[in-house]
């Protein structure tokens, strides 16, 4: 059995968790400037085995969990993430979620991820045509998910964004479909300042093991940090990769 620690308290001791729980790969693509944010939560706070997979490898299968981190791959040339998604390990990323593994996209990896066809829609240049680093307020929407599972029903929380293209926008239709499945799982609470449809700001596949969101949960997991809202998401997908055991 994992040990629970309470949603919004990162372990002090660093205790390890149990050996081999949960295993992390983040993805690093040339322009990554967020990868070693994420590696610092999961393998300093959480005690977590982490590596860092090179866009070049197409090997991941010794991962649990992998995360595409923020940052401005290969420059964001012609459009963010359209020059990631044919890299070499994103072939790799999409058959270890086919066979039910876990992908995080954050900020660029949700743009990766939308740009690889994992998740439906488009992420556009902010309304205001303006770069917004910030602080916002979000609704979680579902919390029968492993990145949510920490969360109580219906909870506010808050996380920093920081891009300047994470408007979120799809067809009617793909909307639709996305509401009836339940797939929104994060929302902008009142107004989106990026204009993202629906105040979408965060969205899973079907089978609810990829998500996508354009706030960043590693930057609000240390305490030294000043919010530990993004705590419960990493807690949440090692509980459900040790009951995967």
């Amino acid at each position: 059995m994992i040990r629970t620690i309470p949603a919004g308290q990162p372990t002090a001791s660093r205790d390890p968790w149990p050996a081999g729980s949960c295993r992390f790969g983040v993805v690093t693509f040339p322009g990554s400037n967020c990868d070693r944010d994420v590696v610092w939560v999961t393998r300093h706070l959480l005690n977590c085995p982490t590596r860092l997979i090179w866009h070049q490898e197409t090997q991941i299968d010794d991962c649990d969990v992998v995360v595409i981190p923020g940052g401005f791959s290969y420059g964001d040339y012609l459009r963010c993430g359209a020059m990631a998604k044919v890299a070499p390990v994103m072939a790799a990323v999409r058959a270890f979620a086919d066979r039910g593994g876990l992908v995080l996209g954050i900020c660029n990896g949700f743009q990766v991820l939308v740009e690889a066809g994992m998740l439906p829609g488009a992420l556009i240049p902010n309304a205001n045509l303006h770069f917004i680093c910030d602080r916002v307020p979000l609704e979680v929407e579902r919390t029968d998910l492993p990145w949510t599972q920490q969360y109580a029903p219906q909870s506010v929380i808050t996380l920093p964004i920081a891009h300047g293209e994470g408007c979120y926008l799809c067809d009617p239709n793909t909307l639709a479909v996305l509401e009836a499945n339940r797939q929104v799982v994060l929302r902008y609470q009142g107004q989106a300042a990026n204009g993202s449809l629906d105040r979408i700001a965060g969205i899973c596949n079907p089978e609810g093991n990829v998500l996508g969101l354009m706030p960043h949960p590693e930057r609000a997991a240390d305490p030294a940090l000043g919010s530990t809202d993004g705590w419960p998401l990493w807690v949440g997908l090692v509980q459900t990769v040790a009951a995967r055991a």
